[in-house]
């Protein structure tokens, strides 16, 4: 099979593995602003950002780093059984020593101790199931990996749905035990009950790799990985910074009375940019073991910039899109009125998941020549960025200041990337056909959403257009890799 038709028939498998949960996961956000007030539904948000923090640590790189070293050693094995073992101790020291020391754990992240418990499962049973994960991704089973995630986040949302809404009513009609169990000031704590079930399950699921692998550790293998490994946690920490730490930013610096209301509002809103994440992950998803697998080949870096070519006219689409169509998606996606404050975030949170969408694009000339502490230094730099934007307007502008800073630090990520990459892995990107998709999705989204207001009828007729360019420059190219020719 042509390697790039393969590369997207397992990016649509796993953007289905992506976009399926993520979809999933957002009708959530209907669902809890319909049941709790902004500043319960900010808490939560918060308490999320403190888990994508944790999660990196408690990963500190192995999956690349797994990708990379399943690639490349001659004994698969031992990387399997390495990277399981490791794994292993870790999770367990981090289990033994949070629940030694809960109290000063939740002080930490400002949350009640009775749900600490729920938080330490979670973030072990996420961490243990990071490289069975991986290894379905290196055999290339995108299936079995996408029918765990879908499954694990379909429970997820069952027993939201159950806790939130069916068991108050249950217990509101007199039904003796279920009168019991319910308790009216238990949200958050039904939230990570939630959560606690379904990653279980998913781990479970996919934990027959723990008992069939014949266990050997590799010391020196080991100490190689986290050489490997260790940058791409802090690079993973300072991207985390970027994504999720202006929540926490906005908690501490917004007035006490506004700040959980305001992030609530922020966080939903946030959501609607969701499109072009999930696209970005699936993306990326597919094309990170296209990229390991490639690099010895003859030619990659014609491939890698036909990758690049191909995920910056998609995006355009998808960007473009969702500014034509905005109006419908809030009211399908967030019904309450009360979050449509935060609006205008979207267009900037969009471009800037755009922007880490490409940089991770980009980011290939680092991972393949075993350049991974560029990724910690890129990454940092936008961690800097957004940390110095947020502390500096917060204060004066509120969560717009989140947004700008998002958008500030992955336009920077993306161009700093772009540059060190021709000079240590110089690939032949076409940038005037990639400056030119951006600029023409760029300026149609502008009149789109402030010129014409998000009138549907305009927008829709940029939409087309832009639509008809694409197919008149890049449609025999898309044929050629999505249908077989004739001999």
């Amino acid at each position: 099979m042509n390697p790039l038709k393969r590369l997207f028939k397992q990016t649509f498998i796993y953007g289905l593995a992506t976009v399926l949960p993520r979809v999933l996961s957002f009708l959530l956000v209907p669902l809890y602003t319909s049941v709790m007030n902004p500043e319960t539904y900010g808490e939560i948000s918060v308490i999320f950002s403190w888990f994508a923090i944790f999660n990196v640590v408690l990963a500190y790189g192995m999956e690349t780093a797994f990708f990379r070293f399943f690639n490349k050693h001659e004994n698969k094995e031992h990387v399997i059984s390495t990277s399981l073992l490791s794994l292993l101790l870790s999770s367990l020291i981090f289990f033994v020593a949070a629940l030694m020391f809960k109290e000063t754990f939740a002080s930490i992240i400002d949350v009640k101790e009775s749900l600490i418990i729920y938080i330490i499962l979670i973030l072990v049973l996420d961490a243990l199931a990071i490289v069975p994960f991986a290894w379905l991704r290196a055999k290339e089973r995108p299936l079995r990996y996408s029918i765990v995630k879908v499954t694990s986040v379909a429970i997820n949302l069952l027993l939201n749905i159950f806790f939130l809404t069916l068991l108050p009513k249950m217990a509101e009609n007199g039904q003796p035990f279920w009168s019991e169990i319910y308790k009216d000031d238990f949200q958050i704590e039904y939230v990570f009950i939630a959560n606690v079930i379904s990653s279980g399950v998913a781990f479970l699921w996919i934990s027959g790799i723990y008992f069939d692998t014949k266990y050997k550790f590799d010391k020196q293998l080991w100490k190689e990985m986290l050489k490997y490994s260790l940058p791409i946690m802090i690079a993973g920490l300072a991207f985390t910074v970027n994504e999720v730490f202006d929540r926490i930013l906005l908690d501490r610096l917004l007035p006490e009375d506004i700040a959980k209301a305001e992030i609530g509002k922020y966080s939903a809103c946030y959501k609607l940019a969701v499109f072009m994440t999930l696209f970005g992950t699936a993306f990326r998803l597919g094309v990170e073991p296209f990229f390991f697998s490639h690099a010895n080949t003859e030619n990659p870096k014609k491939a890698y910039a036909q990758v690049t070519n191909y995920f910056v006219i998609m995006g355009s689409l998808i960007f473009l899109g969702v500014m034509v169509f905005i109006d419908p998606l809030k009211k399908l996606l967030v019904r309450d009125q009360a979050f449509w404050e935060a609006l205008d975030v979207v267009p900037i949170i969009l471009l800037a998941s755009f922007c880490l969408g490409i940089y991770h694009n980009l980011s290939v000339w680092y991972k393949v020549t075993d350049r991974t502490k560029f990724g910690a230094y890129i990454s940092s730099v936008g961690a800097i960025i957004t940390l110095v934007i947020n502390i500096s307007l917060i204060p004066k502008i509120g969560y717009m200041a989140s947004a700008l800073a998002t958008l500030a630090a992955y336009g920077s990520m993306m161009l700093l990337s772009y540059h060190f990459g021709k000079k240590y892995y110089p690939v032949p990107y076409n940038m005037r056909k990639i400056v030119f998709y951006l600029s023409v999705s760029l300026v149609f989204s502008i009149f789109s959403f402030y010129v014409f207001n998000r009138n549907l009828i305009a927008g829709s007729i940029l939409f087309l257009l832009f639509l008809g360019l694409v197919y008149k420059m890049e449609g025999d190219k898309l044929r050629s890799i999505f249908i077989k020719r004739e001999n």
